[in-house]
């Protein structure tokens, strides 16, 4: 199924301290750094629903504000860069009514007032730095290799 990972817990003294966001953000640099977009495992609880949809918006909408129409952006393409699988990315952008369907295909619908909205809430978000992530592939037992 793909999962990059299937349960966080965070002890009640620590909630609302950013720790669950930092391990979802953790679990999709190690997506990319795979090459595999991701997903959790479903179905999600509700405070999960909240939690990723939350990290979802906040990648989506950092990630769009810093490029333009001219780069001409594909589902696939955010997916490649954020390793959030399509799914999630085309339910986040159907959330913020940025999604439009023309003849059977997905197309981001990029509103401006959405992202500038956002941005000016300045939201601080505890995220894993990729810059200091240590971190090698799984080996192919068969093998011996990298897959």
């Amino acid at each position: 199924e793909e999962y990059n990972l299937a349960c966080i817990l965070t002890f009640p003294q620590y909630q609302k301290s950013g720790y669950g966001k930092f391990i979802i953000s953790l679990s999709y640099e190690l997506s990319k750094r795979e090459g595999k977009p991701g997903s959790p495992e479903k179905p999600l609880s509700d405070l999960g629903k909240i939690s990723y949809r939350s990290y979802w918006t906040h990648i989506l909408l950092t990630l769009l504000s810093k490029h333009t129409e001219k780069d001409n952006l594909q589902i696939r393409d955010i997916s490649e860069m954020t390793g959030i699988k399509t799914e999630d990315i085309i339910s986040t952008l159907q959330s913020l009514g940025m999604i439009k369907v023309y003849k059977g295909q997905h197309a981001v619908f990029v509103k401006q007032d959405i992202i500038k909205k956002y941005l000016e809430q300045k939201k601080e978000m505890r995220l894993c730095n990729s810059e200091c992530l240590v971190w090698t592939g799984p080996i192919n037992s068969d093998s011996g290799r990298k897959d």
